[in-house]
C-alpha cells in the first residue's frame, strides 16, 4: 500500500459506501469532506445516473467535480462529457423482449435520462433511492423515441421476482457475455452495461484528462463486485466493513461500514496522522 501522503485524489462508490442508513450524506461525511484541500478532486463512482449523483456533491461541497456514473459507462466533467460508453439500441431491445411474459420491471438510462416503462413499486423504490423522476413510457417506445434522437443506452436495469431475475441473468449472460457486463447488486435486480468499462478505467481515463495523475494517487473506497478493480488498481483501496467478501478480499483495508461513516472516518483517522 501506497504511503498516505502520496495521495492526490479521492474516489468513493456511493450506494452501500458513502451513505449512511438513511441512504444520505451524514453530518460526519458533510464534515470531514468539506476539510479536505478542494485543489484534492474528490470523484464519486457509481451505477446511478447523473442527476442521481450531483445533489450528493452538493452535499459533500463538491459540487462541479467530474462524476464517474453507469459504472464508468459515462464520464462527465462538470458539463463536458469525456466518455461515452452504451449499449447499441437493438441489443437493449432484445433484452427487453426477453423479459415480455414476465413481471419484471426494465428501466432504460442514457445520459441523464431515466425511462421507467410504468409507476409501479419498482419505480417508486428508485425514486425514493435516488431522488430522480422518470419518464413513464414502454420500453419499445422508449428506445424508438431515443433512435430517432441519436441516442443509445448506458444502462439496463432490470428488477423483480428473484427466481424470474435469476433465469433472466442466465439467458442474457449465455447469450451475450461476450458484449455485457451483468451486475447483481441484489438477487432481484440485474444492472447491465457495455462489458468495455468499469470504473478503474473510467477514473484512469479521467485522471490522465484533467489532472494528468495516475491511480498510484488515488484512494478508493467500495463495498461491491463492480468495486473490487477500483480498489485494486488504486493506490489505496478501501472496502467498508460491509463490502462483499471478495471486496474485503481485493482491498488494502477495511475501514468501519457505511452506516458507522466508515468512509469519512478513514480520511479524518489518517489525513490528520499526516498532519502531524
Amino acid at each position: 500500500m501506497n504511503e498516505i501522503k502520496n495521495i492526490r485524489v479521492i474516489c468513493s462508490d456511493i450506494d452501500g459506501t458513502l451513505l449512511d442508513k438513511e441512504r444520505d450524506i451524514s453530518s460526519l461525511t458533510h464534515e470531514v469532506f468539506s476539510l479536505l484541500p478542494m485543489e484534492m478532486p474528490v470523484i464519486l463512482a457509481s451505477s446511478r445516473m447523473p442527476s442521481a449523483m450531483t445533489y450528493l456533491q452538493e452535499k459533500i461541497n463538491r459540487a462541479g467535480e467530474p462524476l464517474i456514473c453507469y459504472n464508468g459507462g459515462y464520464v462527465l466533467d462538470n458539463e463536458e462529457v469525456v466518455s461515452s460508453t452504451t449499449i447499441p439500441l437493438d441489443l437493449a431491445r432484445a433484452i427487453a423482449s426477453m423479459a415480455e411474459g414476465t413481471e419484471i420491471h426494465i428501466s432504460l438510462y442514457a445520459g441523464d435520462e431515466w425511462m421507467a416503462p410504468k409507476d409501479d413499486a419498482w419505480t417508486k423504490k428508485e425514486i425514493m433511492a435516488t431522488r430522480v423522476n422518470p419518464l413513464l413510457m414502454e420500453n419499445n417506445k422508449a428506445l424508438d423515441k431515443w433512435a430517432n434522437t441519436g441516442k443509445e443506452v448506458h444502462k439496463v436495469m432490470c428488477m423483480g421476482d428473484a427466481q424470474e431475475i435469476e433465469y433472466l441473468y442466465q439467458v442474457i449472460n449465455e447469450r451475450y457475455a461476450d458484449q455485457l457486463h451483468l451486475y447483481r447488486s441484489k438477487d432481484t435486480y440485474i444492472e447491465i452495461a457495455p462489458i468495455s468499462i468499469s470504473k478503474a478505467s473510467a477514473l484512469e481515463l479521467l485522471l490522465k484528462h484533467k489532472y494528468g495523475l495516475s491511480l498510484e494517487e488515488v484512494m478508493s473506497f467500495g463495498d461491491n463486485y463492480n468495486d473490487i478493480e477500483l480498489l485494486k488498481s488504486s493506490g489505496v483501496g478501501v472496502a467498508v466493513a460491509n463490502a462483499k467478501k471478495e471486496v474485503i478480499a481485493a482491498a488494502d483495508i477495511t475501514t468501519e461500514g457505511n452506516r458507522e461513516d466508515g468512509v469519512a472516518k478513514f480520511i479524518r483517522h489518517y489525513f490528520s496522522q499526516i498532519a502531524e
